[in-house]
């Protein structure tokens, strides 16, 4: 039976954390800054967290589960 690959799309983006959170890049904050607050940059500078209907989703693209 061959080896079973991890989807590479998302094990780019999402890191899984000490505690078992799973957190990604916010996304707009490329280019196109300066129409956006500074307030808004400072948020989109925190990492995101995969909320509970999406976790075992992210998990089983990464191979961690089932």
């Amino acid at each position: 039976m061959p080896k079973v690959k991890t989807n590479s799309s998302a094990k780019k983006r999402f890191k899984v954390t000490g505690s078992g959170e799973i957190t990604f890049q916010k996304a707009f904050k490329r280019h196109i800054l300066t129409k956006k607050s500074k307030k808004r940059k400072r948020a989109l500078n925190k990492k995101g967290v995969v909320g509970a209907p999406n976790k075992d989703f992210v998990l089983r693209l990464l191979r961690l589960k089932g």
